[in-house]
Order: structure tokens, then sequence, then C-alpha cells
């Protein structure tokens, strides 16, 4: 039988309060992280690469990054839009999937066809919890 409930402290790898406990275990709702366990801090963590999409009044930069946390600081935007896995190459895809409406660099128009790309994408999570679990993932392999 699975429980959601609150965590008996926050999780060690995200900072999530909710998880559900199953066959004994608690398991982060957001990350998937077991509760209690710690990742070995003297390892450095997995490679997650995403690709961000950041908005900035009417446009949308479409990068990638393997420390999403360290590039979005140093990149003015009002809102992070979405993240999806991947690396060089499918930032590469997005930007010839919406050359049409690109400003220059990795800036791109925010048109409805954009929108409803950031819009499939969002529907998988909200980026930093999908971040999160994408970690959590590799640091289970």
């Amino acid at each position: 039988m699975t429980t959601t409930a609150t965590l008996p402290g926050p999780c060690t790898l995200c900072g999530c309060s909710v998880g559900t406990r199953a066959s004994g275990a608690w398991l982060c709702g957001d990350c998937g992280w077991r509760y209690g366990d710690v990742p070995d801090y003297d390892l450095p963590l997995p490679r997650v690469h995403v690709v961000y999409y950041l908005r900035y009044d009417r446009r949308v930069k479409i990068g990638t990054s393997w420390r999403p946390r360290r590039r979005l600081t140093g990149i003015r935007h009002d809102e992070l839009l979405a993240f999806e896995p991947g690396d060089r190459r499918v930032e590469q895809r997005r930007h010839r999937q919406f050359a049409d409406v690109r400003e220059g660099g990795e800036w791109f128009t925010l048109t409805p066809e954009l929108e409803a790309h950031i819009g499939v994408l969002r529907e998988a999570g909200e980026p930093w919890r999908l971040y999160a679990r994408w970690l959590s993932e590799e640091l289970r392999r």
C-alpha cells in the first residue's frame, strides 16, 4: 500500500517536504529520492543536460546547460518557462524548428507555435521538479 504524506524532514536532494511511503521506505514526491539517503558529496553530481526556455517580455531564449541554476542566474529573464532533457543536439533542433521566429542568437519571438511547444513541456511538470527528478534518476544509476 502506498501512502502520500509529509516527509519526516526535507528531501536531502531537492528539499521537497511531501513524499510517498511504500514497502517501508519514504520516497520524495518531487524527485523520487529515497528519504534518508544522502548523496556522496565527495563525488561530483552527474551531468544532467537540459534545454531551457526563458521568457523576457515577449521573447524566449532557448539554451542548454548541465548546471542550469548557475547558468540561469547569469541571464536576465522574467520567467523560467520549461526544461526538457537534452544537450546541444536538442537545443539545435529547437533552434531549427523555430528558425522563422528567431530574433538573433538564441532569442525567439514568443509565437503561438512556440507557446504550444512550451505548453507540452510544462505538462510534464514544473521545471525545477523535473530537473530534481532527472538528477535523482542519474544518481540512482
